[in-house]
Order: structure tokens, then sequence, then C-alpha cells
């Protein structure tokens, strides 16, 4: 065998040899970046059930699925039109939740909101169009409250996922009603007006729930509720 011939086959097995190791080196590489990517995710699944994220996005979820399955169940003239909306607010929950780390479309539904009439929007409906001495004894519990009475006790406050003005919805109080709801880990509060009716005592939107909110918090576990007009 010649010389050339013998260097020829030497690099070719130098270059096969190297070829492997690159192949081995960028596999290790792309292992590690996986491994890594997922360790991130799993920190941040983790984070985000620890601070009481994913319950506040399943809560806000399942109220809002409530909602709309009441709608259905007891349709008027306007149903189509809260449901739409309320859908646009499921998706933007299910938004939220995938960029927790949270199971997406888990839901939950406020201990709470487990009244009758938030199945009956036309009941609901029907109560708002009285004026305020003939509510009387169709109102609720929380509803017949003197003005700056704590109302709802017990009841942990989320946010909607819906925008606009400052706001909030409830299953016991006519649209009009204001209440103010304090965050008691942080002495906020802010002061709202009910405009519709969802599945818990308080539903906050957004810019409400901001103005109360715990940093990278979507569920207020110790809430105080008070109707104050």
């Amino acid at each position: 065998m010649s010389r050339r011939r013998t260097l020829g086959t030497q690099k070719k097995v130098a270059l096969l040899v190297g070829a492997a190791a690159v192949a081995g080196g960028g596999a290790f590489f792309a292992a590690n970046a996986s491994n890594a990517a997922q360790t991130t995710q799993e920190a941040r699944t983790k984070a985000a059930q620890d601070s009481g994220v994913c319950q506040g996005l399943a809560t806000a979820l399942g109220n809002n699925q409530r909602f709309i399955e009441g709608q259905r169940a007891n349709p008027d003239a306007q149903s189509q039109a809260r449901i739409e909306n309320r859908e646009a607010v499921v998706a933007e929950i299910e938004r939220k939740q995938a960029a927790s780390g949270c199971a997406v479309g888990e839901s939950a539904q406020d201990p709470q909101a487990q009244d009758p009439q938030a199945q009956d929007p036309q009941a609901q409906d029907s109560q708002a169009a009285q004026p305020p001495q003939q509510q009387g004894a169709g109102d609720q519990a929380g509803g017949a409250a003197q003005a700056g009475e704590q109302v709802c006790a017990g009841s942990t406050v989320t946010l909607s996922g819906e925008g606009g003005a400052p706001a909030a919805s409830s299953n016991q109080f006519p649209v009009g009603t204001k209440l103010r709801v304090t965050n008691l880990d942080n002495d906020k509060s802010t002061t709202v007006e009910v405009n519709s009716v969802s599945g818990s005592c308080a539903l906050l939107n957004n810019a409400a729930f901001e103005q109360v909110r715990e940093e990278g918090k979507f569920l207020i576990r110790r809430a105080l509720i008070e109707k104050v007009g």
C-alpha cells in the first residue's frame, strides 16, 4: 500500500471520528437544552400553584362557564350576546393558564356561587329592573344588607378577565349596586359598581382586580366585601 493511500485512509477515519464527536456533542447540548426547558416549565408551574395563580384562574374559568350554562338553560333576548362575551373571557383565562404553566381548561367553581338564581339570569334581570323599595323579601341575604355592612363573609374574590373601567359582576346583587372589596392581605381596596351577573358574590374585572391584587396572584383568599350603595 502506498504512503499516499495510507494517509488518505487515516484522514478519512479522523474526519469520521470528528463528525461523530460533533454530532454527539450536538445531541448532548440539545438534550441539556430540552432538560433545562422542562425544568424551567416545572418550576414555573410549581410557583404558579404555590402562589394560588392556578386556583384563581380555575375558579374564574369555572364561574364563567357556570354563567354560560345558566344563560343557555334560561335564555332571553340578550343571552347570545352575554354568552359570546363570556366565551371570549374563557379563551383569555385559558391563555393565562397556559402562560402561567397551569393545566389549560382546568376549572373550579367558587363554593359561595352555588346559588339557584345564578342559573337563572332572567330572575336576576327582573330583580335588577325593580325599584329598590320593591325588592325587599325577594333579595337574597347578601343583597338585603344595609349600606356599609359586610356581605358574603368567607368569599374569595377573583377576576372575570373582562376589560373596561373598574367594575364587578355578582350573583347576589342587582346591576347598579356598589361594592367595596378589600384585600386583607395587602389592605388595598376598590369600590366598584355591579354591571352584570356572574356565578360569584363579587367577581372583579381586570381593571378592578389590578387595584387590589397581590403581585402575581389571581385570587384574593382573604377578602372583605361590603355593600356601600
